[in-house]
């Protein structure tokens, strides 16, 4: 069995070729061959060895290599006792369980208290007998010089596993392994430096960082140089393969000038995953992708008061309306990561909610989340929801959306988005709701379609409730274009590039604000916890973007020349779409809140008496209802509203 044992660690593995073409398959070098009860006796035999010798070298180095008598006899009475103690906390620390192959630096915290317990224990066991005058104690020398040598004896060991493994990597390795070189040499940077090491199936090595700050030029990160700033001349000096960026935390015009300039010297690029991702722990650092549009057009990480969105949401019974759409499902994962009471989903496409709960499922969740199929127009099935649930917080962020399709059907927006909405604000007053949140959009500012009329005025509709006053508060979030979600540019885009083009664009001018999803319903839930007062919350959404610049973007990172192999075409907006939108309304006023991101606006609510008349008269008029007769009506509740033509006019 030793015989086996020593030619199978010798041999872990029978490398097949690294996979460098489709169809091939790809290297396990974690596939080890060795069993668990193999591991753990080659694993005794090699500790065995080594913390025996480390205690006879002890006494040999302790008396100079000469031994007296009585200290011989005491070293064979007492060595059996004291490697059984050491190997005992070993196990108890893991060194047992570990794979040979992987060795960091928390294994070396763990073998240092692995051995300094038996340490310290021999040191207490000496001074309780009171000296090495007093047999049959080990001497203090000896247990200090022990402990040393133990320690370095293990951790050697261990390393020497890890380099045989390295080596048979490179031995039996018949395809090639890429040079790439790390832009970032932060903390993210390091571990994937790490990992690149620990993980050599990626078929990566890291051959040098580079790094804007001067400060870590010279050094050395786990063996990897930062050679400096990025350079074409370092890239063709270092035979630079492939390039990874590795600055999830950095400003998204720092990742468009590195994307810009490895595009620009034909140079292959990924990126580590989004800050986002990789603090959720859904992904690795090594889980390595292609730059995306989301990377050039996300902005500086907001930070947000996590105290308080865990005081408004830890152990509180919250609903979602809308809870299958990009925004409903992100309040959904991100609420349930704060631990309420229960979590309610309410979807009226069992399509759009199955993948959602199932998620949530797959997260631990699922004793907290209740998934409902409903409509918010069946009044009497969210009568029954709010009733069964009572819910303390409540999102709405069910709505019809998509400003073309409800320029064709006004009434349904006004149904949906003004009357339904009014309808579950008082059903949530009825039911005891504390916050009820309003996911609004910035096409309610001036707007000139359907869809934001029908947004800005259900807005009218919350801020003349919460002026009314009792124990729930209204407010509303206004913010622009998410990235990626349904009918937004983005996967339009993506759909028409992959048909090999063209890509449409309305206008050559046109402007839009964009956030991602996670930041925007941050931001959100930060606004609710704010909202003790009501009112309109609108979000910091930066800088606008031209969407001509924008596809012309996801052209290049699709690896295509705009203009050349794929085209873009103008084809002029659309019924109810402006150039640019807009932040706020003439009569609002700005007041700032103690989030620099988060703005709060104020306007002279309108008498709720009124409103209540005028929803009922609306109420019974879109009925029967035209397409223009219902733009007639919410031009005469919605004095902004500029609908098509109506300049002409």
């Amino acid at each position: 069995m030793r015989n086996r044992l020593v030619r199978r660690f010798f041999y872990f593995y029978s490398p097949p070729p690294l996979a460098v073409a489709a169809g091939e398959r790809p290297m396990d070098l974690n596939a080890i061959k060795l069993s668990r009860w193999e591991r753990h006796v080659l694993l005794l035999l090699v500790y065995s060895g080594v913390l025996v010798l480390s205690f006879l070298l002890a006494y040999q180095v302790r008396f100079e290599f000469v031994v007296p008598p009585e200290y011989g006899w005491h070293f064979i009475r007492i060595w059996p006792v004291v490697v059984a103690l050491k190997l005992a906390c070993l196990w108890l620390f893991g060194q047992f369980s570990s794979l040979l192959t992987y060795f960091s630096l928390p294994d070396l915290r763990r073998v240092a208290l692995a051995l300094g317990a038996p340490f310290l224990g021999m040191l207490g066991w000496w001074y309780f007998l009171g000296g090495m005058e007093q047999s049959p104690v080990v001497p203090r020398g000896v247990i200090i010089i022990d402990a040393m040598l133990s320690f370095a004896g293990v951790v050697f060991a261990r390393v020497l596993f890890r380099l045989i493994r390295e080596r048979e990597f490179r031995l039996g390795q018949t395809g090639v392994v890429r040079r790439v070189a790390i832009v970032g040499a932060g903390e993210v940077g390091a571990m994937l430096a790490q990992e690149l090491v620990d993980k050599p199936r990626m078929g990566r090595e890291a051959v040098a960082f580079f790094d804007d700050d001067e400060r870590k030029h010279g050094t050395r990160v786990h063996g990897v140089a930062v050679v400096g700033k990025l350079e074409r001349e370092q890239l063709e000096k270092l035979r630079v393969e492939e390039v990874i960026i590795a600055m999830p935390s950095a400003a998204s015009a720092r990742v468009s000038e590195v994307v810009a300039f490895l595009r620009g010297v034909g140079m292959a690029h990924v990126t580590v995953p989004s800050v986002e991702e990789l603090t959720s722990g859904k992904v690795q650092v090594t889980q390595l992708r292609p730059v995306d549009i989301e990377d050039l057009l996300g902005r500086e990480r907001v930070e947000l008061d996590m105290g308080e969105i865990e005081a408004l949401l830890r152990g509180r019974r919250v609903l979602v309306t809308g809870a299958g759409g990009s925004i409903g499902s992100e309040l959904c994962r991100q609420i349930a990561s704060f631990e309420p009471e229960c979590l309610v989903l309410v979807e009226r496409s069992e399509v759009q909610m199955f993948p959602v709960e199932q998620e949530l499922v797959r997260s631990g969740h699922s004793d907290r989340i209740t998934a409902e199929v409903a409509d918010i127009l069946d009044e009497s099935r969210m009568e029954r929801i709010l009733e069964s649930h009572r819910p303390h917080l409540l999102f709405h962020a069910a709505a019809h959306k998509h400003v073309p399709l409800m320029e064709a059907q006004p009434a349904e927006a006004l149904r949906n988005n003004t009357l339904g909405t009014m309808a579950l604000a008082d059903m949530a007053r009825e039911a005891g709701v504390e916050r009820f949140v309003f996911i609004s959009t910035d096409k309610a500012i001036n707007p000139t379609s359907v869809m934001g009329a029908s947004k800005r005025l259900a807005e009218v509709c919350l801020q003349a409730m919460d002026a009314e006053g009792g124990s729930t508060r209204f407010l509303a979030v206004r913010f622009g274009n998410v990235l990626g979600s349904s009918g937004s540019v983005v996967p339009i885009f993506r759909e028409q590039i992959a048909a090999g083009g063209p890509v449409t664009v309305t206008d050559p001018e046109v402007t839009r604000y964009f956030m991602l999803t996670s930041e925007a319903v941050g931001l959100v839930l930060q606004s609710a916890a704010m909202g003790r007062d009501g009112g309109i919350f609108v979000l910091d959404m930066g800088t606008p973007v031209k969407i001509a610049d924008l596809a012309r973007q996801m052209i290049e990172l699709s690896g295509f020349v705009p203009g050349v192999e794929i085209d873009i075409e103008f084809t002029g907006l659309r019924p109810g779409e402006k150039l640019f939108e807009e932040i706020r309304l003439d009569r609002e006023a700005l007041t700032p809140t103690v989030h620099e991101k988060i703005f709060r606006f104020e306007a002279a609510p309108e008498p709720m008496e009124e409103v209540r008349k005028s929803l009922g008269r609306l109420r019974e008029e879109v009925v029967e209802a035209d397409s223009s007769t219902v733009r007639d009506l919410i031009s005469a509740r919605v004095p902004e509203y500029q609908p098509p033509g109506s300049e002409a006019d």
